[in-house]
């Protein structure tokens, strides 16, 4: 699907497992973008190393509960969203554990950040969890992250309860946020 920014228009298309290199290295830099500042380099170095390396990323792309969407314009990659099926974790609050999906990660690169490449990719993973028949999409967004908290309760999620999340020697806590799909609401 075709979109447009600044007049440039940008496409969101499924990775597939030839593209684990360059996912590896853009969401390595995201994530580092995103949460360095409020990290130690260590417990930053040590994640990064676990999480998106080229044979993880390869990994998850072959992964059958994994969808990647890519947003790109021409060979720049602007964002990407990982989905993964399987129930919620328990104990939230109000979400139906095995009718739901996750959106695992979803990142606009540094420079992108406001243009609507987040939006673009969020409404595609929407409208892949409504086609899928699942009644609620949650996702994991770490407590001090004010801003990814902010952009997600306006697309409708709300606080369902908490997980933690391990970052290097770090145990942080992630607020757990879902909303219906649009096939339920």
């Amino acid at each position: 699907m075709a979109l447009t920014i600044d007049s440039a228009p940008f496409s969101i298309r499924q990775a597939a497992p030839s593209d684990a290199l360059a996912l590896a290295g853009f969401a390595a830099a995201a994530f580092a973008d995103t949460f360095a500042a409020d990290n130690t380099p260590a417990d930053m170095a040590a994640y990064r190393a676990e999480a998106f390396g080229e044979e993880r990323q390869r990994a998850e792309l072959a992964d059958p509960a994994c969808t990647v969407l890519l947003a790109e314009r021409g060979d720049t990659l602007m964002g990407y969203a990982m989905l993964r099926e399987g129930a919620a974790p328990a104990g939230v609050n109000g979400i139906a554990p095995g009718n739901a999906m996750e959106i695992a990660r979803l990142y606009a690169g540094k420079r992108w950040i406001g243009t609507g490449v987040g939006a673009a990719l969020m409404q595609h993973c929407l409208d892949l969890a409504t086609e899928r028949a699942r009644e609620w999409v949650w996702l994991g967004v770490w407590e001090r992250n004010t801003r990814a908290i902010a952009f997600y309760a306006r697309w409708g999620f709300i606080d369902v309860g908490s997980q933690f999340f391990q970052l290097g020697a770090d145990r942080q806590t992630d607020r757990i946020m879902a909303r219906r799909t649009s096939a339920q609401e």
